[in-house]
């Protein structure tokens, strides 16, 4: 672990650490528990000490409902997932979401039913709104509609919808019922969404007629027909009609793929007509704790997408943990989050319902129709908590955008970042173009636990490059092998040393747990390894002050984060373990690089590091720009990051969430097959790789 004496980007006001959740929540510790803590560090330690008391705690402090046995907390077993949470407890899902509670025993703030729950923004400019009464009302609509159709608890219903109010009353319709919901973004490719749903054999599909980005309409009801047609146990797909003029459609190539009629139009039913029925009083299946919720997928591009299956209790715990302590939504925040019902984050932004929030959604392109459309949406919509992925400031700092000039943006008090690291640069971008008094807060977990193990607190400061917290409940820490014996010093694998409630209850059609196994507990014995590669960062800050001997200022002796990378892309030249996140930053420091790659190629008995690059716009690699990121490497890292070959490509490939895939790359340079290229958004890039004569000379 390293020891800074860093200064501070941003410390909160002494009125952000009294009004925060976090502090009600140690107010209510001291009351029930007569808990006191000095700092943040103290609270985590006692929350990875005490596993039980602490999750039965949140249980309490948030007034979850449910029938809830809290006599019977945790079970332990000498297997890391098989060990159970909340064994004898019972709750729904939709019913957390669609009645919020009061947030604590301290603030008596209810929602008002007549109060807005969902704001939904396209591109074209569309925009509707739900309050909760009438997101209620149509859940209740859709709900008896699947009721009248069939479907019960356990059964899976599928979406392939964009951002909008129909994929979460959807969603909380099937839930509400007790089955299990499983989306995709429609702009996946028609095998992308087979190789998903195909494992998991939806018996209703919720699928649009088309969506919009960057100024265009993409048709894609060929695509979805034959989606349907070659699922065999679909009994009916409902259509959203997102775009209200339809365009017409292309040449129908999945009929031919699958040498199968197209389902005819008597066997799909408007959503208009299927919510039409006279809607029953809303009931909820109680369900166990542990039964399935949400089935995501992992990225799929080096194989066939695994299938996560998520828990009823372990998601909602963990997202209001998260969603209120760590992010510290209230009943009055506008939460934003630009992402996709193919991303783990759509179903985290959609949690914040429990706390009585409004979602604000935005369906399209983050660029169009003009480059800060997100901006003015945060400025229209007076968003107060505002996330996007790390590439999206990254972009935002390369076109030269000032938000804060533009727009007035002082609803906003939290900004969050995921996908990859946040560089150092976009922190100061953020503070110096976007706001100054601002909490920023880069976080990072991922779709197997649908939730974070590092992410952000309101009431610590913020320091540059760095997550801010290790997550509460969450045992986590570097790990790398040193012979036989594990250390937790220096750069190492991100890994969770004590089971939580939201890992995922298991793997779809895995009866014996062996690709669950295999994902997350070969590299440490009954420890769970997550893939990523970082470090620890301690700081020790002044003294902290007390009234009535409640906390006021937790934030002495923090310990942050560094995240450098993936741990299964980690370049390791001459036995040297380097972060490709070290060399990005880097790199993309220069105006000249719009974006980055590095892979290890195997050469002569070791690897060494190649990097591709793509240009902005009229710029050559060529001698002199060659040698600048050379030196800008090498000043600021160490000699063993400097490439050895640096490359121009046209185009990076990335998945669909906006992820480089730097599997994907390494393997094309080694003449590996990419097995699974519609995982990608860009597929056709990957060619960019292959056989580059660059790549086989000194």
């Amino acid at each position: 672990m390293t020891v800074e004496t860093a200064v501070p980007i941003w410390t909160p006001s002494q009125a952000r650490i009294d009004g925060s959740n976090i502090n009600h929540y140690l107010r209510f510790l001291r009351d029930e528990y007569s808990l006191t803590f000095a700092h943040y560090q103290q609270l985590h330690q006692w929350s990875i000490n005490n596993t039980a008391i602490f999750w039965r705690s949140l249980v309490t402090f948030f007034k979850f409902k449910g029938d809830f046995n809290l006599n019977r907390i945790f079970v332990y077993d000498d297997c890391f997932y098989r060990c159970q949470w909340f064994p004898d407890s019972t709750l729904n899902f939709a019913e957390n979401l669609l009645f919020p509670n009061n947030i604590s025993a301290y603030k008596n703030e209810k929602y008002n039913e007549d109060k807005l729950a969902i704001i939904s923004h396209g591109e074209d400019g569309r925009r509707t709104q739900l309050s909760y009464k009438q997101l209620r009302n149509e859940v209740t609509r859709i709900a008896a509609a699947m009721r009248e159709l069939g479907i019960v608890k356990g059964d899976r219903v599928a979406g392939l919808l964009p951002n909008s109010s129909e994929a979460i009353i959807a969603m909380l319709a099937t839930t509400s019922i007790g089955a299990i919901w499983s989306s995709c973004s429609p702009d996946f490719g028609f095998q992308g969404v087979m190789d998903r749903f195909n494992q998991i054999q939806p018996k209703l599909l919720f699928a649009c007629n088309g969506y919009c980005y960057a100024g265009k309409q993409i048709n894609i009801m060929d695509k979805v027909s034959a989606i349907a047609n070659a699922l065999p146990e679909l009994n009916e797909l409902v259509i959203v009609s997102y775009l209200k003029t339809t365009p017409t459609p292309t040449q129908n190539a999945y009929s031919k793929k699958l040498d199968a009629p197209i389902r005819d139009k008597s066997s799909q039913c408007d959503w208009r007509y299927f919510s039409a029925v006279i809607p029953r009083s809303l009931t909820f299946e109680s369900v166990n704790f542990s039964d399935p919720l949400y089935i995501l997928y992992s990225s799929g591009t080096t194989g066939m997408p695994k299938c996560i299956v998520h828990s009823v209790g372990g998601t909602l715990l963990q997202h209001v943990k998260e969603l209120a302590l760590h992010t510290d939504v209230k009943v009055d925040d506008r939460i934003f989050y630009y992402t996709t019902c193919g991303w783990m984050m759509w179903n985290w932004l959609v949690s914040s319902l429990s706390q009585g929030a409004t979602l604000v959604l935005f369906d399209g392109s983050p660029f169009y129709p003009h480059q800060q459309v997100l901006f003015e949406l945060a400025d229209t919509e007076k968003v107060s908590i505002f996330g996007a992925s790390a590439k999206y400031y990254s972009a935002c700092d390369k076109a030269l955008l000032h938000p804060a000039q533009d727009y007035n943006l002082s609803h906003l008090k939290t900004l969050l970042s995921t996908g990859s690291p946040l560089s150092h640069e976009s922190f100061d971008y953020i503070y110096q173009y976007i706001k100054q008094d601002i909490c920023v807060s880069s976080i990072s977990g991922g779709t197997d636990i649908i939730s974070c193990f590092t992410l952000g607190m309101p009431t610590l400061p913020v320091y540059r490059g760095e997550l801010q917290c290790l997550g509460l409940g969450m045992d986590v820490t570097f790990m790398h092998n040193e012979g036989s014996k594990h250390n937790t010093e220096g750069k190492g694998e991100l890994v969770c040393r004590q089971p939580f409630p939201s890992m995922p209850t298991g793997f779809w059609q895995d009866p014996y747990g062996r690709k669950y196994h295999n994902a997350y507990f070969t590299h440490f014995d009954n420890i769970w390894a997550q893939g990523d590669y970082g470090e620890l960062v301690k700081h020790h800050i002044g003294a902290w002050h007390t009234e009535n001997d409640i906390p006021q200022d937790i934030h002495i002796n923090q310990v942050g984060v560094i995240i450098h990378g993936r741990s299964d892309a980690v370049l390791n030249p001459g036995g040297v373990r380097i972060g490709t996140a070290e060399i990005y930053r880097q790199v993309e420091k220069l105006a000249a690089i719009q974006e980055s790659i590095a892979i290890a190629q195997q050469w002569h008995d070791d690897v060494r590091v190649i990097l591709f690059v793509r240009l902005s716009k009229n710029v050559i690699l060529d001698t002199l720009l060659t040698m600048q990121i050379k030196n800008i490497i090498r000043t600021n890292t160490s000699p063993r990051h400097v490439p050895a070959k640096i490359i121009a490509v046209a185009d990076i490939p990335k998945t669909i969430s906006g992820k480089i895939v730097e599997l994907a790359v390494r393997n094309v340079i080694h003449g590996i097959a990419v097995t699974n290229k519609d995982a990608l958004a860009n597929p056709e890039a990957l060619a960019l790789f292959a056989d580059l004569p660059e790549l086989q000379c000194e």
